[in-house]
């Protein structure tokens, strides 16, 4: 009597949805008799809705070992299999109801949902095999409505986030089951691999160590320490041979380093970005782009490799690609130092779509005012329409046409102001200093620079050659 009486104030308790004291009235009963099958599957029912289903299945389970015919414990039993991810030992409890009640709707119900669960893990092995990992975590999800308290299915959920790049929503998954569970290898393992691949190499060999401690024949958290340690030794080896200036050595390191794991996105994104700063500096400057576009196809934030991959740009004279680069810099980081490298490179793309009169005169940019001069005299004779009269019209054109760009060129390099305006991207028609308007005579620099009319010459030598000669 006193046993049902605790039993009907755990009833009471359980009808009013204050679980804890259901569960210590039902206890109660336990205590004072402890051979009744319905109180464990009371006390059973209170730990499930309380979310601790291993305890509730141990009592569901003495239920049943103490009256194998009764049905609601069997039930019990199952959900709590079914619950904790056990498909098959919840069908098989299942089965036993409906051998006790074959027209049990709820046990008819609660088999197809085992199924499903099986048959969502079948999908996931194999999809997990052909790294589908999107697929898997749909499968988890799916499975994890009908077994909520599943570890297994929450940690291969979490694995396959880590693996698809979604840190943030693994660790979560992770940190879940270890506050349940600090002693859980494979959460540890999944912990690790989120720190591995977010590049928090040390910290995530931490977590690989702890989880071999706790599994030591854990097949993965072996496998990504070792890679974690390798990957780690190779960096700082390539970026040691990088600062001591062994440019070669820290390209074969970095490359060999990009070969360890080809999953560790950030971390390649890093390797790449640096090989590409090797190729900078071995001035093999296509290859250093190749670098960077594959450090930003793996990691589109990372801005230290647009900007090496734009100053590559600069530096082969890709004006647009360099724009947009540093374009996408700006957007991201709004600085007055990439500001002002967006600036140049707009003025530089500006520029290269005028004449280039360095390149006309055949100088370098820091060219001094006698070398300007020289390279004037050179061109000037090199393309004057006397010398260039016995060719076809077609050729005598383009030699004009030459000759009047080398006049152009020295006006404006051989003035300081006007070749500060040139050099600063401005536009030297919208500053009044049009070169192919009325006011612009090639003959007449020509004749100022060689000393004016009749003072010179072309006479030929021989049969296609020609000599200069001052009068």
């Amino acid at each position: 009597r006193e046993a049902e009486s605790f039993k009907e104030q755990g009833n009471a308790y359980y009808a009013k949805k204050d679980y804890n004291e259901a569960y210590n009235y039902y206890t109660k009963a336990i205590d004072t008799c402890p051979n009744n099958a319905s109180y464990y599957g009371n006390r059973a029912a209170t730990l499930m809705m309380l979310g601790r289903f291993r305890e509730a299945l141990g009592d569901a389970q003495q239920s049943v070992r103490l009256d194998d015919s009764f049905v609601r414990g069997h039930l019990r039993e199952g959900k709590c299999h079914l619950s904790l991810g056990n498909a098959m030992a919840a069908s098989r409890c299942f089965q036993r109801v409906l051998e006790l009640d074959h027209k049990n709707t709820q046990a008819q119900q609660e088999l197809k949902n085992a199924s499903t669960v099986l048959e969502y893990e079948k999908i996931a092995e194999v999809d997990f095999e052909k790294r589908d990992f999107r697929k898997v975590v749909f499968c988890m999800d799916r499975a994890l409505e009908f077994a909520p308290a599943c570890h297994r299915f929450k940690i291969l959920k979490a694995e396959c986030l880590a693996l698809l790049g979604r840190y943030p929503e693994a660790q979560s998954v992770a940190s879940d089951i270890l506050r349940m569970d600090s002693t859980n290898a494979d959460a540890l393992y999944v912990r690790g691999l989120c720190l591995y691949y977010e590049d928090c190499i040390e910290k995530a060999v931490q977590f690989f160590v702890q989880a071999l401690r706790m599994a030591p024949d854990h097949e993965k958290a072996c496998l990504a320490c070792r890679n974690a340690k390798a990957l780690k030794a190779k960096k700082e080896d390539g970026n040691k041979a990088f600062k001591e200036g062994n440019y070669k050595l820290a390209y074969e390191l970095y490359t060999e380093a990009l070969g360890i794991d080809p999953n560790n996105i950030k971390t390649n994104a890093k390797l790449y970005c640096n090989r590409g700063t090797v190729n900078s500096k071995l001035r093999k400057l296509e290859e250093a782009i190749d670098d960077c576009t594959n450090a930003v196809k793996l990691d589109d934030t990372y801005i230290k490799a647009y900007l090496r991959r734009a100053q590559c740009y600069m530096d082969t004279e890709q004006y647009e690609d360099a724009v947009r680069d540093y374009e996408k810099v700006y957007q991201t980081e709004k600085t007055k130092e990439h500001k002002q490298l967006l600036k140049n490179a707009q003025v530089e793309l500006k520029k290269s779509k005028r004449k280039d009169y360095y390149k006309i005169l055949g100088v370098d940019k820091n060219a001094s005012e006698d070398e300007i001069k020289k390279a004037y005299r050179k061109r000037a004779l090199m393309h004057h329409p006397d010398r260039h009269s016995g060719a076809s019209a077609e050729v005598q054109k383009e030699e004009e046409k030459k000759f009047k760009e080398v006049g152009e060129a020295f006006t404006i390099l051989s003035d300081p102001k006007k070749k500060a305006r040139y050099d600063s991207g401005q536009d030297l028609e919208e500053d009044g200093l049009n070169m192919g308007g009325k006011y612009f005579d090639a003959n007449n620099i020509f004749k100022a620079f060689f000393g004016g009319p009749g003072g010179f010459s072309f006479e030929a030598s021989g049969p296609g050659n020609f000599f200069f000669q001052f009068g």
